[in-house]
Parts: C-alpha cells; sequence; structure tokens
C-alpha cells in the first residue's frame, strides 16, 4: 500500500487516532462507476472534523455569535488508498498532529467495517477574526486542548 510522505509507520500512526465517528455511504455519494465520489471524501473529513471540535466543546464558542473568531480551513488533501462502494459503513477518525500559534494540523483517517484502509488525509485549520479576516492566536484554554491531544 502506498503511504503518503506526512506518515511515517501506517500501523503506529492509525493507533494514534482515538475520535471518529460512523458513516454509511449513501448511494447520492457514488458516481457512475459504483463508488465513491471524490469530493465526498471531504465532506466525511469535514464531519469528523466539526464533530471532533463539537467534543472538545470548542464549535459551540466558535459559531456563537458574540464570539470574535472563527476557524477556517487552510489546506485540506486526501490519499485515495481503496475505493468505497454504496452502503458501506465507514469509521471517519480525525486527530491532532501539530498546534501552531493560530493553527492546527489535522490527521484523518477513514477506514471500513473490515478495518481496511480506505482514506487518509490531513489539513490545517487556522483561527481568524470574525471582523478582520486575519489570523489569531489561540487562547490559552484552546492551546492546552489541543496540546494535550498530540
Amino acid at each position: 500500500m502506498r503511504v503518503p510522505a506526512y506518515i511515517d509507520n501506517l500501523e503506529e500512526w492509525a493507533a494514534g487516532f482515538q475520535f471518529s465517528v460512523p458513516v454509511k455511504v449513501r448511494f447520492s455519494e457514488t458516481d457512475a462507476f459504483g463508488h465513491l465520489n471524490n469530493t465526498n471524501a471531504f465532506v466525511y473529513f469535514e464531519e469528523a472534523r466539526i464533530e471532533f471540535f463539537k467534543h472538545l466543546e470548542l464549535m459551540q464558542k466558535w459559531t456563537s455569535p458574540e464570539h470574535e473568531t472563527m476557524i477556517v480551513v487552510a489546506d485540506l488533501q486526501c490519499d485515495f488508498i481503496r475505493q468505497i462502494k454504496f452502503d458501506e459503513r465507514l469509521a471517519v477518525s480525525v486527530k491532532v498532529n501539530k498546534v501552531g500559534n493560530s493553527s492546527v494540523d489535522l490527521h484523518y483517517l477513514v477506514h471500513n467495517s473490515r478495518k481496511e484502509v480506505c482514506l487518509v488525509g490531513r489539513g490545517t485549520v487556522v483561527q481568524i477574526g470574525k471582523k478582520s479576516g486575519t489570523s489569531v492566536s489561540w487562547q490559552e484554554e484552546m492551546q492546552r486542548a489541543f496540546c494535550s491531544l498530540v
């Protein structure tokens, strides 16, 4: 299996995931060839990322009208390892890889019910000011929450 450069050892890397969300592949997410349309991998990553941030009680703050910051995706990539078909049940996992001053690098792992790796990915989210649109350093509590997961 081809492993992307951001993964040194697939087994060790995969063992570091603690948070996942279940996903069932819907018919509308497949293409004319009967497998998952490539754009939906990013939707699955988003679902896991948002649920992960909710679990950390961060998403609720960012979406609050009175909160002054929000997060945006700065980059996102997906490596397709195995085809995914309609009605498959997947586990979409996310973990913190690296914490920056105002950013966090997240890694993603998607495997099927047979525990076969189907997708892997990574991406960076950045905290920005809602009014300024420029990066804003993590507050201490957010920094601690992320750093405790690396």
